[in-house]
This record gives C-alpha cells, structure tokens and sequence, in this order.
C-alpha cells in the first residue's frame, strides 16, 4: 500500500503527449549537454534518453545556430522537448515557431515586460507551457535584498514573474525552486505549494557529481514527493545525462511511483558473510540492468543465514549466501545450495527463464 501523502492539487499542462500535474504520473526529464546545433549528436541523446525512462528532453538553446537546428530535432525526436532560453526573447519566439513543446525562462532575465508579454503570447497561442525556473545560483543581490529570507525570495521572484505571464494570456505555467542547499530548496517548494496551483518541477541544482548528486537529490526531491509535492523532476548530475534519468526513475520507483522492472534487494555485508558478495550483487545487477523484465520482479542478494532466507524467499529470485555457496529461492522455492562459483550463472539461468514465463504464471 502506498502511505506518501496526497499529492497536491493542481491545475494540469502539456508538454507535448506528456501531461504534468495532480491527476498524473510524475514524469522524468534530463537535459542533452550535446550541442543543440549538431542535430545528428542531439538525436541520438535523445533517443537514449528515451530508452532510458525520460519522458521530456530539454536543450539549451543559446545562441541562432541552436535556434535553427530545432525544427530538424523536434521532427524526429522521440520525446516532446523543452527549449532552455536566458537573454535573448528572440531565441524563445523562435523556439515557439520551430515546434518545441515548452519553455523554460528564469525570472526577468529575457528583458523587460514587454519582451515576456510576447514571449508568453506566442507560447499560448501555440498551446504550449512555460516553466518559471527560479535557480538560487542566478538571483541577483538586490532581489534577496527584497525579501526578509532566501526561500521567500525564490518564491516571490517566480509568483510575479507568473502572474507576468498570466496577464498576457498564457495559464500553461510550471514553476521549479532550485538551489544546491537542500534546506533552501526544501523551504521554497513547501512555500510555494500552499500559494498557488501551478505544478511544480522538481529538483536540486547543481547537485553535484554522481554518488553525492544522487545522494543530494533522492533526499531533496524524495522528501517533497513523500509529502505529494511535485509533477515532474529532473536530477542533476555532473555526469552523463543517462545517470540522471536513471537516478530519477529509482528515486520515483523507492517511492512506489513508478513501476521498476528489475527491484534489486542486497544486504550491506558483515562478519557472518561467507563468500563475495559485493561481487556478486554487483555482477547480477549489471548483467540483469541490460535486460529489463516484462514486469516488475524482485530480486534479493543475501549474505548471510540471518535476514537472508526471508528476504530470498520473498523475491523472485534470491539467494541466502552460506559457507562457500548460496541457497537459490525463487518465488519463496528453494532451488537448491550452489558452490560460490556456480552462483552467478544459475540466478542468470533462472533469471531468463522467469522472464520468458507468461505474466499469468507470475503470482508470486
């Protein structure tokens, strides 16, 4: 049984098929960090992406050349996308006129009222969304000057700049707090959600490279989906943009989100471990991860005679490690006690033959 908190209600928009808001999945996003004007480069991040679990690409859009390479990607590329647009409204009205499926802007930083007037008259005559994206890192300090602490800043700073977009006509409006501080990021989102019925895209900026990132972002991010805060969300990560899709998919799925195809259960090793298995959970992992199940399936690493028989048994497959070997489960069976050696060829052995079993057969 799920036991997260309702999710918070809110109006729904669309990026492209994907809709974000109350009512829907939390959808995933990562951003290329090809350059957007080498076409074939982007596709093919895109389309792994996608393969990956992303629901929504975002490029940067800096410069002409990015600009006019959009209408060639957004024609073959698998996922609606999002055009990344900072000072230059022009840019944005291009990026309207090339087909792409939203708008990311930072408050005020694309010129003055009349510039964001248009921009966002073009984004609604089009039927496409803007997210205001409100990144600590890029409030200047005259506007926290304003305002009597960080996170009330962030949260006003994004309130005036969509009420902006609101007089112009545009009601398709995503926000995002982003800071590097978790408490900071956690203050301005928890703010925010009692004020308006936007929905709200997740994340934790510049969280950092892939252990500490991961880490940084699943506490962030995960605390506020625990509470039903959050529509969509992207982890950021010094590191390739698949890690990041990665990342958001297991942090979704620990919450019962989303469904995960391979669920890896392994114990942390201590005195009573009898054979290696660091070096086995890791190698099942990965050899599995290259072979998504046709449904969720569980599968449990054991270590030891303590916690390891109950968790193989309940598993799919799993094996409760002993003295130079493991006993093999599957669906709560044992299979049999098998020489450290033996171990990693016969879960994969098992392993093929659950997936290839019809789903009615799986009643584990």
């Amino acid at each position: 049984m799920n036991e997260l908190a309702a999710r918070r209600k809110t109006r729904t928009v669309y990026v492209g098929r994907v809709a974000v808001g109350c009512g829907h999945p939390v959808s995933v996003q990562s951003m290329c960090n090809t350059k957007t004007a080498d076409v074939a480069a982007t596709l093919a991040q895109i389309e792994a992406l996608a393969q990956a679990g992303a629901d929504i690409g975002r490029l940067a859009v800096p410069d002409q050349a990015a600009a006019a390479a959009l209408p060639g990607i957004v024609r073959l590329s698998p996922l609606p996308l999002i055009a990344d647009i900072h000072f230059d409204h022009c840019l944005a009205l291009a990026a309207v006129a090339a087909g792409m499926a939203g708008l990311r802007l930072n408050p005020g930083n694309i010129g003055g009222k009349d510039k964001v007037r248009e921009v966002a008259q073009a984004a609604a005559a089009a039927g496409i969304p803007i997210r205001v994206g409100v990144n600590a890192g890029s409030v200047r300090p005259e506007q926290w000057a304003e305002f009597p602490d960080r996170s009330e800043a962030m949260v006003q700073l994004a309130l005036r700049q969509a009420e902006l977009l609101e007089d112009a006509g545009c009601a398709a409006i995503k926000i995002s707090l982003k800071s590097s501080s978790i408490p900071e990021m956690l203050a301005s989102c928890r703010r925010i959600a009692g004020l308006c019925d936007y929905p709200l895209h997740l994340g934790v900026t510049e969280a950092g490279t892939l252990l500490r990132g991961s880490v940084k972002s699943a506490v962030g991010i995960g605390a506020l989906l625990a509470e039903g805060i959050g529509d969509t969300m992207r982890v950021s990560l010094t590191d390739d943009p698949l890690r990041e899709v990665e990342v958001a998919c297991q942090i979704l799925a620990e919450l019962g989100l989303r469904e995960q195809g391979w669920q890896f259960v392994s114990c942390p090793t201590c005195g009573r471990t009898e054979i290696d298995l660091i070096d086995l959970a890791g190698r099942v992992e990965e050899a599995l991860s290259a072979c998504p199940p046709p449904r969720p399936m569980k599968v449990a690493i054991m270590g030891c005679v303590v916690n390891g028989p109950g968790e193989a048994a309940d598993a799919e497959l799993g094996v409760a490690g002993g003295r130079g070997g493991g006993l093999i489960f599957v669906r709560g069976k044992k299979v049999g006690f098998y020489p450290e050696e033996q171990l990693l060829p016969r879960l994969l052995e098992l392993a093929r033959r659950l997936m290839d079993e019809p789903a009615e057969q799986d009643s584990h």
